[in-house]
């Protein structure tokens, strides 16, 4: 007889990815409001949203490899709802660019898009999001049919897009976004067999 499969409990699990997401970014908010995080807030809120973003994505790309080695396809439920998490820290990294850093000076945001590079692959991973979390919807997933998961294959160009913009924009310090360079690629090694198939 074969040993029995403990089944994960999703909806335990979704709870937790919602309270392990919400409180970091509402207490850093609280933070930032009572003069708690340092000389420099606003940077530190804009890259916590920024790293945050990028984490979460870099879990969202876990869960695949991980339910297979498990054996716990329930885990793949979970996946959009870490996606569309990663893309909220990403819309609040985005917010606070513009509130504090051009105070909603669009023309200026625009320039700022086509001269500085690192913000230039920023807002091409923010757009992939973007396109990403509106077409996640299981009925526009319906919708669209084949094209869903043509769309959905731009996920790993995003990814390299968020770690290229996390190392363009550090001065001096290039460790940390080396790792996080590492990890993705580590991470896409998963995917060897499905770029294969692209490429044939």
């Amino acid at each position: 007889m074969g040993k029995n499969r403990v089944e994960l409990p999703i909806t335990l699990i979704k709870l937790l990815i919602h309270l392990c997401c919400l409180i970091p970014l509402v207490y850093v908010y609280w933070q930032a409001f009572n003069d708690e995080l340092g000389a420099d807030p606003v940077e530190a809120v804009i890259h916590f949203t920024g790293i945050g973003a990028l984490n979460i994505f870099l879990v969202s790309l876990v869960i695949s490899p991980l339910a297979k080695k498990l054996k716990q396809g329930k885990l793949l439920h979970v996946r959009r709802l870490v996606g569309l998490y990663a893309f909220t820290y990403a819309v609040f990294h985005l917010l606070n660019f513009l509130f504090f850093e051009v105070q909603f000076d669009m023309s200026l945001f625009v320039s700022e898009i086509f001269e500085r590079p690192y913000i230039t692959v920023g807002m091409i991973a923010f757009i992939i999001l973007t396109a990403l979390a509106i077409t996640s919807p299981n009925v526009i997933k319906k919708y669209i049919g084949r094209r869903w998961q043509t769309l959905h294959n731009f996920t790993y160009l995003a990814g390299a897009a968020m770690v290229i913009h996390f190392y363009w924009s550090v001065k001096s310090e290039i460790i940390e976004p080396l790792v996080y360079i590492t990890l993705l690629a580590v991470l896409l090694t998963f995917r060897k067999d499905r770029f294969k198939r692209w490429f044939k």
